[in-house]
């Protein structure tokens, strides 16, 4: 079912503004790139392209925590510092 959410006007320069019920919808802020995506009804849709990145990132990332031995947030902080201590000394 399709549903008329907002619309927004072409400026002279072929700019819009991305209406604030979209933003929302989308998860779109400041910054955020966004795709549009030709269907093959002819229709476009407009994508969150950093969501889409960070959805793409955990998926690959998945279970690389656990092989690590990474079990708690505690455990990230631990080798974070480690990390840097490394760094530091180098």
């Amino acid at each position: 079912m399709e549903a008329l959410i907002d619309m927004a006007k072409v400026t002279t320069k072929g700019q819009i503004t991305i209406p604030v019920a979209i933003r929302k919808a989308l998860g779109i802020k400041t910054g955020d790139k966004v795709f549009f995506v030709e269907k093959g009804n002819g229709a476009i849709e407009i994508r969150n392209a950093t969501l889409i990145a960070f959805s793409d990132a955990q998926r690959v990332f998945e279970g690389a925590a656990e092989e690590a031995g990474l079990a708690s947030e505690d455990d990230v902080a631990a080798l974070v510092k480690s990390v840097r201590r490394e760094r530091a000394t180098h």
